[in-house]
């Protein structure tokens, strides 16, 4: 199946390094970067995109095999969703949430007819943090609990609540331990902390420790268990069979709202319009963002369920935002799922994963002692990079900086001078091209990836026995 946006009908532009360096120049004096210390940084001036390329002033192009922040499932600039834009602009730019606006109220149509079971009633956010704190809101206003379990691998957002509620080492400078949030270990098999030995061990165990945690710390006491369908960026953490459908039972049995965070899995990027389609199951509440529009203009939401919903009828929502359901962001949102669905790019997405980028990675792998695990689903893979694969010892430590991130910062520029762009996190690197990637760009990379594990497999067991019988002999 292809798509009819491509990468290849537009030329990159002639280079022009002087607009790139007054660029530059501007951002170094006053831009502040997230996630950054300033003076360490060195960003890369960008001049344009076109599909699932973008390039620099200097015409490096690059195969953007990080979707952005895994947000642009339909590649950059497509003429669809450009258009849509520009004519909302001409006729409504803005209007309070207060309103009735059709173009907002077209969007949480198409959302609504999307999303599994009852999950009809949109609330509109600017992006996926902002969904994932007024979820939590809901929560604890429909139960008058104040408690949220989530797992220790993942993300949620960098905002008050949402940075809490993440468990990846991202949460530890802004957690001050007051904010009613308690962490426990999801499912991951090839790390187990269950100490298994199948998926389905694993999803037996995962369970009973969310059960025993959630009995020690009082049913009654605890609004929600909020979890990514699919772990993003903690991992490419698919859940075992049946993992889902044991938190929904558990969460039925206490009367706990179950929040799916499909912020980063929504929206094509598994291969279905949601990760939850997967699984069977059926949540209260979803988040989501990036991908419902590619992050074109900020947007992102809470579908939310009858029962919930409910709970507001005679009772003022007490959240709101100035921007909320704006109607440039909801055009682009409007587009976006119709230019998904009349070209089929939700499909398109889950047969390259199927066909193409799976099978490539697990050849990969057998190539690469530094693979330790393939992982993933439609556009959404990770490459578990491992010193020794024997004792699965991550090929960096957790949270490694500086010089014992060498290995990691090796492989990346390996692929950057190779014409791609990595998502690379900790001791693992993913692969998350926009959905809308061909199967001859899916291929482009996966071979550049393939030449860059080299410098990964130099820091492998592999190659120190190696180097040790060389200078032996």
């Amino acid at each position: 199946m292809t798509t009819t946006h491509s990468a290849h009908s537009a030329e990159t532009p002639a280079p022009d390094p002087a607009a790139g360096a007054a660029v530059k120049a501007a951002d170094r004096a006053h831009v502040f970067h997230s996630w950054s210390a300033q003076g360490l940084i060195d960003p890369l001036p960008i001049a344009g995109g076109e599909g699932s390329y973008f390039w620099d002033y200097e015409g490096n192009r690059y195969l953007d095999f990080a979707s952005q922040l895994v947000n642009t499932n339909i590649g950059h600039q497509h003429p669809k969703v450009v258009a849509a834009i520009q004519e909302q602009a001409g006729r409504m730019c803005t209007m309070a949430p207060g309103f009735a606006v059709d173009v907002r109220a077209e969007a949480a149509r198409l959302i609504a007819e999307r999303t599994p079971g009852d999950l009809d009633k949109i609330f509109f956010t600017n992006g996926g943090a902002e969904a994932v704190e007024h979820a939590v809101r809901m929560a604890r206003v429909h139960t008058g609990r104040p408690k949220i379990l989530s797992t220790y691998r993942s993300y949620h957002g960098a905002t008050g609540a949402a940075i809490n509620i993440t468990g990846d080492a991202r949460r530890w400078p802004s957690d001050n331990g007051t904010a009613g949030v308690v962490h426990f270990f999801g499912p991951h098999a090839y790390r187990s902390h269950f100490y298994a030995e199948t998926e389905e061990q694993e999803c037996e165990r995962a369970l009973a420790h969310l059960e025993e945690t959630i009995a020690f710390e009082g049913p009654q006491t605890v609004a929600a268990v909020v979890l990514e369908t699919v772990v993003g960026t903690a991992g490419i953490l698919v859940p075992p069979p049946g993992y889902l459908a044991g938190v929904r039972e558990i969460c039925d049995r206490h009367g706990i709202v179950f929040v799916l965070d499909e912020v980063m899995a929504g929206f094509g990027r598994t291969g279905a319009w949601f990760a939850a389609d997967h699984f069977d199951v059926v949540p209260d509440l979803i988040t989501f963002a990036k991908g419902v529009n590619s992050g074109y203009v900020p947007l992102g939401g809470v579908a939310i369920s009858g029962a919930v919903a409910a709970t507001f009828d005679q009772r003022p929502y007490p959240g709101g935002l100035t921007y909320s359901g704006h109607p440039l962001a909801c055009a682009s949102a409007v587009a976006t799922i119709n230019a998904m669905a009349e070209e089929g790019i939700v499909e398109h997405a889950a047969h390259i994963g199927e066909n193409v980028i799976g099978p490539a990675l697990r050849e990969i792998a057998e190539r690469h002692p530094s693979v330790g695990e393939v992982r993933g689903m439609g556009v959404f893979w990770a490459l578990d990079l491992v010193k020794d694969r024997a004792t699965r010892e991550p090929l960096v430590p957790y949270n490694a900086s500086g010089a014992a991130n060498a290995p990691m910062a090796a492989f990346a520029a390996a692929c950057k001078r190779g014409g791609v762009w990595p998502f690379v996190n900790m001791n693992r690197t993913h692969v998350v091209p926009p959905c809308t990637v061909t199967e001859a760009e899916a291929k482009e990379g996966l071979a550049v990836l393939d030449a860059a594990l080299n410098e990964a497999d130099a820091h492998t067991v592999d190659a120190a026995g190696a180097a040790t019988d060389a200078a032996r002999g």
